[in-house]
């Protein structure tokens, strides 16, 4: 044991010795231990510039976010002044446009009244001031078609008035008369068609106006009045379409027992 023990001090005093006399620069140790320190802050620059660098990254991505909303900011604010722009554009044209419908009402109210644009006539107005005869008889007539009864009625009348001796002056007041008809007012229909018959013997309206002649005292209740009336249509005219109505409203009054 005692023997063991003065080996082992002399390997340490030789270890120690060996130490003393190595120079710094060539002791395994210190080398060593320099070499870990190397190391040491190597890994720590690599930590910090991986931290830097996560850094950059969060800084990039904050300016890129950054970048966004201001360009986003950048947008609201065009189309905010887009859409201002616009609405004062939209106002503008709408106070236009109410000052031409203002302007053109009181045009139109210091004009004289067209029929044709679904006005009224006057007294001894034509439909068509200043027209032919022919210009005065289709506006009438047209009146007519649209189922504008009275004003097709006051045109007519006026046409005669106008346009006496016109060659469609017997037309005029065969469509007076029927104007009158379709409003059911048969006293005036039946003096107007009595003067188609009377008035214009060669018109091509007369059979049509015997015929109406027949309705309309049959509407008035005037039984043998309408049976002569129809029984002459078809006697004088017996190859017209007024002819074979004639027959039908003649079975009709012999249904009914008239």
């Amino acid at each position: 044991m005692l023997q063991r023990n003065i080996t082992t001090l002399a390997a340490v005093s030789l270890f120690l010795g060996a130490c003393a006399t190595t120079p710094p620069a060539q002791d395994p140790v210190l080398i060593k231990l320099n070499e870990l320190e190397q190391r040491l802050q190597t890994i720590e620059r690599v930590i910090d510039n991986q931290s830097m660098v996560a850094l950059a990254a969060d800084v990039s991505t904050l300016q890129q976010q950054g970048d966004e909303q201001t360009g986003r900011i950048e947008k609201l604010e065009f189309e905010a002044e887009g859409s201002g722009t616009r609405l004062r554009d939209l106002y503008a044209d709408l106070d236009q446009r109410i000052q031409n419908l203002e302007t053109s009402a009181a045009v139109r109210k210091s004009a004289p009244v067209n029929v044709m644009d679904g006005g009224a006539l006057q007294p001894g107005q034509l439909p068509v001031p200043g027209g032919s005869d022919r210009d005065n008889y289709q506006a009438a007539f047209e009146l007519l078609k649209e189922q504008r009864y009275e004003p097709a009625g006051q045109a007519f009348k006026q046409f005669l008035v106008s346009y006496p001796d016109s060659a469609l002056a017997d037309n005029a007041q065969y469509w007076l008369a029927e104007s009158e008809y379709v409003t059911q007012k048969f006293p005036a229909a039946l003096a107007a068609f009595e003067i188609v018959v009377r008035d214009y013997p060669n018109s091509r309206k007369v059979p049509d106006a015997l015929l109406k002649i027949g309705y309309c005292n049959y509407e008035l209740k005037r039984w043998d009045v309408a049976k002569q009336a129809l029984t002459k249509v078809q006697r004088e005219y017996p190859d017209t379409t007024a002819a074979r109505l004639a027959e039908q409203r003649l079975k009709r009054l012999e249904e009914e027992g008239h």
